[in-house]
């Protein structure tokens, strides 16, 4: 784990308490952070894969029906993702 990644960790905490009441339902909320937790400690990208790919399709919805902005879902995925393993580039 770095210090990036629990910032980012810290950043969708910070979502989910100033968000998460009024905009979303318990079981986005529940989502996004079953998916912090499993992007933060994952080891690989294969363990961040399906948290990823769930985390994905709510923002979709979340943007398609008007409740976020595609700003806001792209910064909440942004954030979600560098929770996250880093590949090493090659």
């Amino acid at each position: 784990m770095t210090a990036d990644r629990t910032q980012a960790y810290g950043r969708v905490v910070k979502t989910l308490e100033d968000l998460g009441p009024s905009k979303l339902q318990p079981h986005e909320q529940e989502l996004i952070r079953e998916a912090a937790d499993t992007l933060i400690f994952a080891a690989d990208l294969d363990e961040a894969r399906s948290a990823l790919a769930d985390v994905e399709a709510l923002a979709e919805h979340l943007a398609g029906t008007g409740r976020w902005t595609a700003e806001r879902t792209e910064q909440l995925v942004s954030d979600l993702v560098a929770c996250g393993p880093v590949t090493p580039v090659a």
